[in-house]
């Protein structure tokens, strides 16, 4: 029933297959008391020397008719069942009453004195590109998303990039939340759209060349009858589209295949650099998620050569992840001998990036950017979880910018051409704001273009606190409740993790929370290691074979909001989103009891088989892969859905998919689902949502957004035993 390719003989692996049949047909909504039965189809394979059974492998197959009745009678029974909790409406209605009492503005830039920046109004539904003459000049609509609805799948902006001068804006838009973004070009004063149209450009990174009639963009190779599904995202190329240029005719310069001279493998991704600061381009390697990347250089002036003759700069080994121009230096934030990362800076003309000058060296805090502009180059550190930043000038003098009491600098923007920045600052419990930094008078203004939530919420407060994992490592945790909150063991007490890629939860607030807050519910996030927050060594503490302190970081955690009188495991909630499903997926297989419910939103769940989906490839580096003894080591000990016991009381837990996710595949969640509900002795619902005009959550609309918002908490409060979201039959 299964072909595994011979390319996979090296993990010495081998197949048998079995059919199980656990069920008949998927059954509809009218005529089941549970959630429809799932086939079992057992496929078992043996990696060095150890079985692993697959019972579910065939609702990989999504687009096979069988599999998507499977998948629609799972849907359609979920929402029926979530529709038939009492307090569902009622909390629906506040979350969109809270929602679209808000203005969202993100992706704020400068560019030739234009301000721009993506923006939804309080009664817009998806985020539309607006620009600004001057900071304080009145906003112009440039692009509404909204207008290219069809069919009932809705149309998103993934990215834009203005021009040098601002006169024109790069954006790409793509349908159903799938981020197959399409590249368009508009231009700023007269809103016309011209006609260049480049597909497969999920990953363009466009960047603008000098007299801003070209511009530098990646794009996908293009998918052919036979090619494997994993094909997606590799072997992707560089390119040079002159404005109303067939973009098919557009010059290749780099990526897969160009040179020798320049080895790219086929799963990693490779985007060029310009910045107006700097007579160079560069050339980037990203090596699937691998943070370090490899970076080759060439001066501008020969971009128009017949064939480019790239100069390597430096490899993985330098330990760069970040890096910016100015000139003919180059200043580099690597982490080589320093976890929390230190700023380097060395020469294009003669570079040594071996021996780089230190220009900010490494200490307590954690550096994440450092970025030119057109007076010094702006830094973004994070310091216990909160956004500290600083403005290193061109002549070595280091100077912090001062934010409000309790606010944090998520967001950092610059521009090479522009003096200052603009600055997103946050907490966990007030309106987030846009500011704009003056270095000449050293002075921090709000710009005005978002504008503050018309909602009191100085009867919450955010404490900073530590839990002991089963180590002893201590844990950053922060928590947001009400000030008078009574500490009586009994609050629903959601505890929210991710723990990958090096990735932070940094500080900021979302109003919808509050419709969980208002009932005496508390809000938790865990900074658990595989995270960023305390640098390089934070990080590898939870990947690949070191994976497990994720898991006991989180668990550590719901432990602490236990012991210290927050809830009790008859009302704590976790949850884990994308990556984070190994968190959440592992804290409910390993502790069970401990859990009331679960979310599991668009999770890896089956990491055994993530290197097999579309997004696989370049996330085995982040993950390992089974065709070596320690990536399948690694990679068992995290995968949830290996992990699941028959006859085991796992708590309730509702799963998310989007059927056009181009992250996460939507048979993680659907396995995971059909294992727990096969396994489950509790009687406690599990549940699987679909969203079929969704993805990954990227590009989702405002009314997407609230409904699953209120689909997820209203599970977790009937789960947690709140009255009013109890169902009659209950």
């Amino acid at each position: 029933m299964l072909l595994i390719s011979v390319r996979r003989t090296r993990a010495s692996l081998c197949v048998a297959a079995a059919i199980l049949v656990t069920g008949t047909a998927a059954a509809t909504l009218s005529g089941a008391s549970g959630p429809p039965p799932t086939e079992r189809h057992d496929v078992t394979e043996t990696f060095f020397g150890q079985t692993v059974t697959d019972r579910y492998r065939w609702l990989e197959n999504w687009h096979e008719a069988k599999v998507k009745v499977w998948m629609k009678a799972q849907d359609d029974y979920t929402r029926g069942t979530l529709a038939r909790i009492p307090g569902r409406d009622k909390f629906l209605a506040r979350v969109k009453a809270l929602d679209t009492a808000s203005t969202r503005v993100r992706n704020a830039q400068v560019w030739g004195g234009k301000t721009f920046y993506l923006k939804a109004d309080p009664g817009a539904d998806n985020v539309k590109l607006y620009v600004r003459d001057r900071l304080a000049s009145s906003e112009r609509l440039l692009v509404d998303p909204e207008l290219l609805t069809k069919n009932g799948v809705h149309s998103s902006i993934d990215y834009f990039q203005p021009s040098l001068d601002g006169e024109l804006v790069a954006y790409g838009i793509s349908q159903g939340g799938s981020e197959s973004s399409v590249i368009h070009v508009i231009e700023t004063a007269s809103g016309h759209v011209r006609p260049d149209a480049i597909d497969r450009a999920r990953f363009a990174n466009v960047q603008w060349l000098p007299g801003n009639k070209s511009f530098l963009y990646n794009r996908l190779q293009e998918l052919k009858a036979g090619m494997p599904k994993t094909a997606f995202e590799q072997r992707s190329r560089i390119y040079v589209h002159k404005l109303g240029a067939n973009p098919d005719q557009d010059r290749f310069v780099f990526g897969y295949g160009y040179s020798p001279t320049v080895p790219i493998a086929d799963d990693d991704l490779s985007f060029l650099s310009y910045s107006v600061a700097s007579p160079y381009v560069l050339g980037i390697i990203a090596h699937g998620t691998q943070n370090e990347i490899t970076v080759y250089y060439i001066p501008l002036e020969e971009l128009t050569l017949p064939q480019l003759k790239w100069r390597k700069l430096f490899d993985v080994d330098a330990a760069v992840v970040r890096f910016d121009v100015h000139g003919d230096a180059i200043y580099m934030v690597t982490h080589k001998n320093k976890p929390h990362y230190e700023v380097t800076r060395t020469s294009l003309k003669a570079p040594d990036v071996e021996h780089a000058e230190v220009v900010v060296p490494a200490s307590a805090v954690v550096i994440q950017e450092a970025d030119v502009a057109l007076d010094g180059v702006y830094m973004r550190d994070l310091d216990g979880g909160i956004g500290r930043l600083r403005r290193l000038s061109f002549d070595g003098k280091i100077e912090p910018i001062p934010l409000a009491t309790g606010q944090s600098g998520e967001v950092l923007s610059v521009t090479p051409s522009e003096a200052g920045a603009l600055i997103h600052s946050v907490s966990w419990t007030t309106s987030p704001r846009w500011l704009s930094y003056d270095a000449a008078h050293k002075s921090v203004s709000d710009t005005g273009i978002q504008p503050p939530l018309p909602i009191d919420t100085s009867a919450y407060e955010a404490l900073e606190v530590k839990s002991k994992s089963a180590d002893g490592t201590l844990v950053p945790l922060s928590i947001i409740r009400a000030k008078n909150l009574k500490l009586d063991g009994n609050r629903p007490t959601h505890l929210i993790g991710y723990g990958a890629y090096g990735l932070s939860y940094d500080a900021y607030f979302d109003p919808v929370w509050l419709a969980w807050l208002e009932r005496g519910g508390v809000i938790a996030f865990a900074h658990v290691r595989g995270g960023g927050e305390y640098g390089e060594e934070w990080y590898r503490a939870g990947y690949k074979l070191t994976k497990q302190h994720t898991i006991d970081d989180f668990i550590g955690s719901a432990q602490y909001l236990i012991d210290h009188g927050y809830t009790s495991s008859r009302r704590l909630s976790g949850e884990g989103t994308s990556a984070g499903g190994i968190l959440i997926g592992g804290a409910i297989t390993q502790r069970p009891d401990l859990f009331a419910a679960a979310l599991i939103r668009v999770g890896c769940s089956n990491a055994l088989r993530m290197e097999f989906t579309p997004n696989g490839p370049p996330n085995i580096a982040e993950f390992g892969s089974v065709t070596d003894e320690a990536g399948f080591k690694g990679l068992y000990a995290m995968d949830a859905y290996q992990h699941v016991v028959d006859g085991t009381s796992y708590p309730g837990v509702l799963l998310t998919a989007g059927i056009n996710d181009p992250r996460v595949d939507p048979s993680q969640p659907a396995k995971m689902a059909a294992r727990l509900q096969a396994a489950t002795s509790s009687a406690k619902p599990v549940l699987l949502r679909v969203d079929y005009d969704a993805g990954h959550g990227m590009g989702s609309t405002r009314a997407q957004h609230d409904l699953e918002y209120a689909d997820e908490m209203s599970f977790l409060l009937w789960q947690a035993g709140d009255a009013e979201f109890r169902p009659a039959q209950q």
